[in-house]
């Protein structure tokens, strides 16, 4: 009797059932097609949404800081007072006020009619009225170096300080161009009213022995800290970004996680977005350096280029510095979500740091470290604790008034040292004796 190998008749071939397979998927793939398309067009868009307004929202933090809080703006002003260029400008500012309201034309006649009453000779009484040059010459280098010495004191440092923390309430009015204090906004500059400092160098003059000094009035003379054609409309979207303050990363974040969500493939897109807010703080930082030369070549003639400098780099200090925390934030995230993942690269390092890891709890317990029911507790719960590592690292982050890129590092570091602490701590469930 013959047996066939075959199948039974009807039913199709190996082959066949193959082929119908490939069909079938080919056919299930082309119906989620267009799904899956729009899901990543979705996911992509909303991405680079969360990208830009993570870079707005960088800007809006700042300005919001620089408006509200005081200590903040105090931080941000205050090392302009030991600033070389800015003690220049301030000095040339102040020196030019104070001779304007000195009379050397009086003071020479002064001279004059004090000779004669002297019985100084007739001829070198009048030679006394041709000093008006050299007088003139040697009040500026008097009040000029006076002034240096006022501004390049510490007590200078502490006025200034002091001022700025008086004006901040009207740093706000300023923005919105409708300040009367000593914080003005008007012809497309910012400026300071440094009344104090004339008045602190009418004092030493006086006190010097230039008693003409104490018929200097009170001076109200301005010196400008932002200068440019654009301040207007600068203050403008400052004005909107402070309105906006500390929701704008919220919502950036809830965007970037909504588009995160919606993709295929997570943790690709959350690499993704990660990449996108690199790019943002790339381009920001970029941005502040290209337009730092832009407002210097627009100054007016006559402005100190390096006071003007150094005004500018003072205002974005903590700018930059927060670009510098998202760019690092970011970079640890890409990171972080790379190195999780099924690559061949990923898994290796995982397997490299696991192994080390287990090698040194081996050694531990052979030592006599017994983990008992905490090794137990950790392996059960290990996914958990994970994810808390995780949340307590992000509400840090979250809740910190100010994050440094030092503070992104530090805080990546200390969650790998808890995974490794959670790794060491992982071990299996004491296996029970078959009865």
């Amino acid at each position: 009797m013959t047996v066939s190998n075959g199948p039974p008749p009807g039913r199709p071939r190996d082959g066949e059932l193959e082929e119908l397979r490939r069909r079938i998927s080919e056919l299930e793939g082309a119906r989620h097609e267009p799904k899956h398309r729009l899901r990543a067009l979705g996911s992509c868009l909303l991405i680079i949404l969360a990208s830009v307004l993570a870079l707005l929202a960088v800007v809006a933090v700042w300005a919001n800081s620089i408006v509200r809080d005081t200590d903040r703006y105090v931080a941000t002003v205050a090392p302009l007072a030991s600033d070389p260029a800015v003690q220049q400008a301030v000095t040339t500012r102040v020196t030019d006020a104070v001779l304007q309201q000195i009379d050397v034309d009086g003071l020479v006649a002064e001279l004059s009619d004090a000779a004669k009453q002297q019985g100084v000779p007739p001829r070198i009484a009048s030679l006394v009225g041709d000093l008006d040059g050299p007088i003139t010459s040697g009040l500026k280098e008097l009040v000029s170096g006076t002034v240096m010495r006022v501004v390049s004191s510490d007590a200078f440092a502490t006025v200034w300080e002091d001022a700025n923390r008086r004006a901040h309430d009207a740093v706000d009015k300023a923005l919105t161009g409708s300040s009367d204090s000593v914080v003005t906004l008007k012809d497309d500059q910012v400026a300071i009213d440094v009344a104090p400092i004339v008045a602190q160098v009418k004092q030493r003059l006086v006190d010097a022995g230039l008693t003409v000094a104490s018929k200097i009035p009170d001076v109200h003379t301005d010196f400008v800290v932002v200068e440019g054609k654009d301040v207007g409309k600068i203050k403008s979207y400052l004005r909107v970004l402070e309105i906006v303050g500390n929701w704008l990363p919220v919502i950036a974040v809830l965007i970037a996680a909504g588009g995160v969500f919606l993709a295929s493939h997570r943790r690709r897109a959350l690499i993704g977005a990660a990449i996108g807010v690199f790019l943002a703080m790339v381009l920001l930082g970029v941005t502040l350096t290209v337009f730092r030369a832009v407002y210097l070549d627009h100054l007016p003639a006559g402005t100190n280029e390096d006071a003007a400098g150094a005004v500018y780099d003072a205002l974005v200090r903590f700018l930059r510095s927060s670009v510098r925390a998202v760019g690092a934030l970011a970079v640890v995230t890409a990171l972080g979500a790379f190195f999780v993942g099924p690559s061949r690269g990923a898994v290796l390092t995982r397997h490299f740091f696991g192994t080390g890891i287990a090698a040194g709890r081996d050694v531990a317990v052979s030592a006599g470290l017994r983990l008992g029911p905490v090794g137990r507790f950790v392996h059960r719960f290990k996914t958990w604790i994970g994810a808390a590592i995780l949340v307590v690292a992000a509400i840090v982050l979250f809740t910190w008034s100010y994050p440094t890129m030092a503070v992104v590092l530090w805080t990546a570091v200390i969650v790998l040292a808890a995974f490794g602490i959670r790794e060491f701590l992982d071990t299996d469930p004491v296996d029970r004796p078959a009865h």
